[in-house]
């Protein structure tokens, strides 16, 4: 690990001004950052340490029913927030979904956001990535590639977002909120994150020195309570990230689906809003033959990156599979398993 300096600061200002500084990267819980520096990607000459600023660490309620999360606030203590739980459940199966028990004690909402792709090509310095060395290749797009893009890749990087927090934010129409040297500004969670482009190295939109201050969820997004789950299909049950998943919310008025949400997972380098669907969706009677025609419109873009074709199929079954679920019920009780497509669900129906 390389040396650096650490800096505590006591303000949020003083942080952004920190933060401003060449060189320097925010420290939350560090359960990304400390595993990239140990291994050598990440090389910071300065952190700055958020743990102690005073104003990140609330959940608020909201005039229009919706929740304003301070950016410091932990996984875990989020996804076992009752108005969460009752209001956004979509939103704690994907928290509870993610990591272990241990990571979720300690990972931030703010730091959740951050999280740098797990693509093993990126991870190893010794492999051309432009992601972490802009201009030196793409060693995954000869490699071993299975797990990674098939929407929205380039020649430059096919690299995935690794977050289940941020499939049901953008979903739901989550907000960022942010502070930086410019001042304060808002971006929606489904433009946070960029698609890589020629620039694969940009990852979201913040600019130097910009800090996550707090998330915000729309009094709207509670509407689809009483139908919305988080589906992740992974390679190991207990804790793995996504190979696919998806966030469906529906809002069924008279036997018709009245407003649709759809996010996929694991497909691309930011969380997969699946507009077209939804906009299908709207008057259908909820069932399988619509819910498989939505399927299809989220995944029309689609094509492999390298030996991932098998990732649009089973992309596409795992919509399917979100949004018969959500129409089935939300369940009142989140299931054992979080999120997998094997839980059974518990008895009772969210009211």
């Amino acid at each position: 690990m390389n040396r650096f300096d650490y800096v505590r600061p006591r303000t949020v200002a003083e942080a952004v001004a920190a933060g401003a500084e060449p060189g320097s990267a925010f420290l939350a819980a560090g359960t990304n950052l400390l595993d990239l520096m140990k291994i050598g990607v990440a090389r910071p000459a300065r952190l700055v340490d958020l743990n102690h600023l005073p104003g990140l660490s609330s959940i608020e309620a909201l005039p229009d029913g919706g929740l304003r999360i301070g950016a410091q606030i932990r996984n875990a203590d989020l996804a076992h927030h009752a108005q969460v739980v009752r209001r956004f459940p979509a939103v704690a199966e994907a928290l509870l979904s993610g990591a272990s028990a241990q990571l979720r004690n300690a990972a931030t909402v703010g730091g959740n956001l951050l999280q740098r792709t797990r693509c093993s090509y990126f991870q190893d310095t010794a492999s051309a990535c432009n992601k972490r060395a802009p201009g030196s290749g793409c060693d995954a797009r000869g490699g071993d590639n299975r797990l990674h893009a098939v929407l929205g890749w380039s020649e430059s990087c096919i690299a995935t977002n690794p977050s289940d927090f941020c499939v049901a934010l953008a979903a739901f129409d989550a907000v960022v909120e942010i502070e930086g040297p410019a001042g304060r500004r808002e971006i929606p969670l489904r433009d946070f994150h960029r698609l890589p482009g020629s620039t694969p190295d940009r990852e979201t939109d913040l600019a130097p020195g910009e800090l996550i201050v707090a998330l915000r969820l729309p009094g709207e997004a509670a509407g689809f309570a009483p139908h919305s789950r988080y589906v992740k299909l992974r390679e190991r049950t207990s804790y793995a990230f996504a190979v696919v998943s998806a966030a469906a919310g529906l809002r069924i008025e008279d036997g018709r689906i009245a407003a649709a949400r759809l996010a996929l997972g694991g497909v691309a380098a930011k969380p997969w809003r699946a507009t077209a669907a939804e906009a299908a969706l709207v008057g259908a009677a909820p069932g399988a033959d619509a819910f498989r025609a939505a399927a299809g419109l989220a995944l029309a873009e689609a094509k492999p990156s390298g030996d991932n074709a098998f990732k649009i199929e089973l992309a596409r079954r795992i919509a399917v599979r979100a949004l018969i679920l959500a129409a089935a019920g939300t369940p009142a009780r989140l299931p054992a398993l979080p999120a997998s497509p094997f839980a059974p669900i518990p008895g009772g129906l969210h009211g």
